[in-house]
């Protein structure tokens, strides 16, 4: 299957090698200058991935506003950053605008190449098999949120709760197996990624900031340090 990616890079030289590396393996990529021309894109079909740098031109932080434009026009697209902006707070601000994985551009073509693959497989396994309770119907609930496998949706007394599908999956197995810790290494395992743990800690407050929005006093999420998390709700 020929994926379509978008690459938005303001950097004419990080734009060419990163769109020949990707056109290498197979992919068909648009590479866009700015968030302006990725938006015309997208007008003209969505892709199957948008990949963006964080940093633009003079504006240290255009790249997060073309995350949050791209998920106001679809909440299913995968986004990926491509960047070398690595601070915590930096990984934190992606994954609360709704990205599906974080990667420096200091690490190996493969190791790029291993990350983009891993995503499209979880999504091609969720389009084929969509996970379903017998018990509700596809749906599991409790104490106001509500989650629908066959959408890989999640409510909150009864408004949706907008968060990407990687934070969905690390939702649905903290949500399955209530007052029990998960580990860093089980989380990773139910998102089908493998990532440090500060990764992990960084999905989860992401996760924690989209349920807040909706309840500042949401609290269902317990950190267990150095084991884990788990869900109290």
């Amino acid at each position: 299957m020929n994926r379509r990616i978008v690459y938005v890079e303001d950097d004419e030289v990080d734009r060419e090698n990163y769109a020949r590396m990707l056109r290498g393996h197979g992919f068909t990529v648009e590479s866009c200058a700015s968030g302006a021309e990725a938006l015309a894109v997208l007008r003209q079909g969505m892709p199957d991935l948008a990949i963006l740098d964080v940093t633009h031109h003079y504006d240290r932080d255009a790249g997060y506003q073309i995350c949050a434009d791209l998920r106001r026009i679809s909440s299913e697209l995968p986004i990926i950053f491509l960047t070398s902006r690595q601070a915590e707070v930096d990984k934190i601000s992606g994954f609360r605008l709704g990205a599906d994985d974080y990667i420096s551009k200091d690490v190996s073509e493969n190791f790029i190449l291993v990350r983009i693959e891993a995503l499209f497989r979880r999504l091609d396994a969720v389009r084929r098999h969509p996970g379903h309770s017998e018990a509700s119907g596809g749906k599991g609930r409790g104490k106001g949120i509500e989650l629908n496998e066959e959408y890989s949706s999640v409510s909150f007394n009864g408004s949706p709760v907008d968060m990407p599908l990687t934070q969905y999956w690390i939702v649905r197995e903290l949500f399955n197996n209530p007052g029990q810790v998960r580990s860093h290494r089980e989380l990773m395992r139910a998102a089908n990624i493998m990532v440090e743990a500060n990764t992990i800690a960084a999905h989860i407050k992401a996760i924690r900031q989209c349920f807040c929005r909706l309840d500042p006093q949401f609290q269902g999420i317990k950190t267990e340090r150095g084991r884990g998390y788990r869900w109290v709700l």
